[in-house]
């Protein structure tokens, strides 16, 4: 006799979502202690990205649960990418 394959259950839960959701729960640290470099109004837009992009990680949740860790990636570099920059062009200092 040969081997049988374990069926995959169909309603499984993907833990893709939640290590997503995590991340982006760690990025939201980093945004919000950006008033530590950033002026306020550049808190409140890099807050207002954070808030875009977890909508977005929301609405992934069912529909792509696979691409919700790297929404969060993307958030954390993206949030690098905009206080060096901020830091270069614009003189944000702690």
């Amino acid at each position: 006799m040969g081997r049988r394959r374990p069926r995959r259950n169909r309603n499984a839960t993907s833990p893709w979502p939640f290590v997503g959701m995590a991340g982006m729960a760690c990025a939201f640290f980093l945004y919000a202690a950006s008033g530590l470099v950033a002026p306020w109004w550049g808190v409140v837009a890099l807050l207002a990205v954070w808030a875009l992009l977890f909508l977005v990680a929301c609405a992934w949740w069912s529909l792509h649960p696979r691409w919700v860790p790297f929404l969060a990636v993307f958030a954390m570099v993206f949030w690098f990418g905009a206080v060096t920059a901020g830091a270069a062009f614009l003189g944000w200092t702690a």
